[in-house]
């Protein structure tokens, strides 16, 4: 396993938002996470590389293990986890910057100087998004004029610039027409071979069509977890079955 949550409970304030979830994620496999909306899977998400850091009064209790190693231990940091657990979120959020600028960011900023290296890996991340033959000779124009699938996919490039292990992925088709959706799907069922993929989405078939793994949550309970197909077909848990059948959610 590459991640593995244990016991973890977690708060806004007062508020329990993730009751004793206890789950793992297998390496170079797709993980979705579905329930209705409030239920706590994005709030996991964020947690699995420590963006909920950023929310004042926030608490989580528990473990959460990469490679062995506890991500919430006071020696860990949480740039470096960031780093090797890239995020994709619901909305395209390219910077207002060139393509080549937004691809290149991170990379200066942890440090990569070198034109050449920044050339090659500006190339490399595009082609993995599958964007490269689009934008190879604007590289220099604002990525504030593609389009929105487009501003995904380079979204998603500009986390694989970082060169991380895990990619998670809040509702990255939610505001995209069908068509992006489909370039995306087929995106994330190429990425898998390489990368651990964790991704939250509110559309079943999304999930039955992308995964190999689905957990189902509701109100910060993890109501259970298994193959995607065995969920989708065959549930142990009556309320998974009657959220997938459509009868509440």
């Amino acid at each position: 396993m590459i991640i593995t949550t244990q016991n973890v409970n977690f708060f806004y304030g007062a508020c329990q938002a993730l009751s004793n979830v206890t789950l793992d994620f297998e390496k170079n496999r797709v993980t979705a996470l579905i329930g209705p909306s409030g239920c706590g899977k994005s709030t996991l998400l964020r947690l699995l590389n420590r963006m909920n850091d950023l929310i004042d009064g926030t608490r989580v209790e528990g473990e959460i293990l990469f490679e062995g190693r506890n991500i919430y231990a006071p020696d860990v940091d949480p740039v470096e986890i960031r780093q090797r657990i890239g995020m994709v979120f619901q909305k395209p959020n390219p910077f207002p910057k060139s393509i080549v600028s937004n691809i290149t960011f991170a990379p200066r900023l942890s440090g990569v100087r070198d034109g050449g290296e920044l050339d090659a890996l500006v190339e490399e991340s595009l082609k993995q998004a599958v964007l490269w033959d689009e934008v190879k000779d604007i590289l220099d124009k604002s990525a504030m004029n593609l389009s929105g699938g487009q501003q995904q996919r380079l979204c998603i490039a500009r986390a694989l610039a970082m060169k991380p292990d895990v990619l998670l992925m809040d509702e990255p088709t939610s505001a995209l027409d069908p068509i992006s959706t489909a370039k995306i799907e087929e995106l994330i069922d190429t990425l898998k071979k390489r990368y651990t993929i964790i991704i939250v989405t509110h559309n079943m078939q999304q999930a039955a069509r992308v995964s190999e793994f689905t957990g189902f949550f509701y109100l910060g309970k993890l109501i259970e977890f298994s193959s995607t197909d065995k969920i989708f077909t065959n549930p142990d848990v009556k309320q998974t079955e009657d959220y997938i059948t459509g009868r509440f959610g």
